[in-house]
């Protein structure tokens, strides 16, 4: 059981999922997202299921702000879980004219700069306390990049590498860190996202999923099984394989 979870992208499907499946007597969840509304109407759901509801809405690109934002929050109620779930996707738009420049540097700031500056932040007050747990969200995305979506894909694996990487380091203090890596999950993002999506879940399947592998403080949460069973191999085969693969079932780019 957790007293306090803290949830950046919790306007997202997953995030929002998330913030649901925590949400009862006792547990403090600190809220972020980018879409006012929904974030007050989140908070105002979770508050009627007994949650103490802190929300703050800000643009995870300004480093600075969320470095201050994330020390006051240290100072008054430091998280036992922290989820590092805001993120957002790009592709090479119809007629394969190729990713812009400005949503590739959007993407990097979201996906990997704020989520490393919330860790970042976060972790020396954890390692004090000496105790704690990461969630990152990566992708199975992760394990082979697709050629519809090559800077998202870029920016999961960089998320997943760093995450293991954390895991082995902080072991030994007391800290738990955790490379979450879903497959398709039902959300406008899934959506807009080009090529097929098999398996498929939903975005409450999806919080459930995670939250028991939290528990069970797995290095690795990727599901679902059928999905991670492919996308895993797509990495372990030789790349030209694994290409010609991609190519076969929708994903040539």
């Amino acid at each position: 059981m957790y007293n306090t979870v803290l949830i950046t992208g919790a306007t997202g499907s997953i995030g929002k999922a998330l913030a649901l499946h925590y949400a009862g007597p006792q547990c403090h969840l600190i809220l972020t997202g980018r879409n006012t509304v929904i974030l007050a109407e989140l908070a105002e759901t979770c508050r009627s299921r007994g949650a103490n509801v802190t929300i703050h809405s800000l643009d995870l690109r300004d480093i600075h702000a969320l470095q201050h934002w994330l020390n006051q929050v240290a100072e008054q109620t430091l998280p036992d879980l922290i989820i590092a779930n805001a993120g957002v996707n790009t592709n090479h738009g119809e007629h394969r004219i190729g990713e812009q420049w400005a949503d590739i540097d959007n993407l990097l700031d979201i996906n990997i700069k704020a989520s490393l500056a919330l860790i970042n932040t976060l972790l020396p007050y954890l390692r004090q306390r000496g105790s704690g747990q990461i969630a990152i969200i990566s992708s199975l995305a992760a394990y082979y990049g697709l050629p519809v979506t090559p800077s998202y894909c870029a920016s999961k694996a960089a998320l997943k590498a760093y995450g293991e990487a954390m895991r082995g380091w902080l072991a030994k203090e007391g800290i738990k860190v955790n490379v979450v890596m879903p497959g398709y999950v039902r959300s406008d993002m899934s959506h807009a996202m080009p090529g097929p999506k098999p398996f498929r879940i939903p975005a409450e399947r999806a919080a459930q999923l995670i939250a028991t592998g939290l528990a069970k403080n797995q290095a690795r949460i990727s599901f679902p099984f059928p999905l991670n069973w492919g996308t895993w191999w797509l990495a372990v085969l030789p790349a030209h394989w694994s290409q010609r693969m991609l190519t076969l079932i929708g994903y040539g780019g």
